[in-house]
């Protein structure tokens, strides 16, 4: 049973560490896209969403290392989920009005949707081991 507890507890920290480093590269990613956009077309609000949203992502996945309940982490992982998801309407939106190539979207916005997936099996695991 320690030993089948001690595998939960690695395939966990494993995840754990793959989504760090996942949303720490994305937020990097979304800098970079921010700083060309702004300077190829001075385009500062829609920029700004996306900035936001995008580095958001991995702040709270960061806050939920330290969540006080099992509660309060699903509620900090699904805070994740929700910037994620909203910097893919940004990330769309950014392309549709010409801003960023369609080749530029389609890459960043796979790596968004591989967060989101991350996140999504990250919730249900830990709704199933809440109950």
């Amino acid at each position: 049973m320690n030993n089948e507890k001690s595998e939960s507890m690695d395939d966990f920290n494993k995840k754990e560490s793959l989504i760090n480093g996942k949303t720490l590269k994305f937020a990097l990613r979304i800098i970079e896209m921010v700083k060309y956009v702004r300077r190829k077309d001075n385009e500062n609000v829609l920029t700004k969403q996306v900035l936001r949203s995008g580095t958001s992502i991995g702040a709270s996945v960061r806050e939920s290392e330290y969540a006080q309940s099992q509660s309060d982490f699903i509620h900090k992982l699904s805070i994740s989920l929700k910037e994620a998801n909203e910097t893919r309407y940004w990330l769309c939106l950014l392309n549709k009005a010409g801003y960023i190539d369609g080749n530029s979207y389609e890459s960043i916005k796979k790596d968004c949707d591989e967060i989101m997936a991350i996140l999504i099996a990250s919730i249900k695991t830990a709704k199933s081991h809440n109950q």
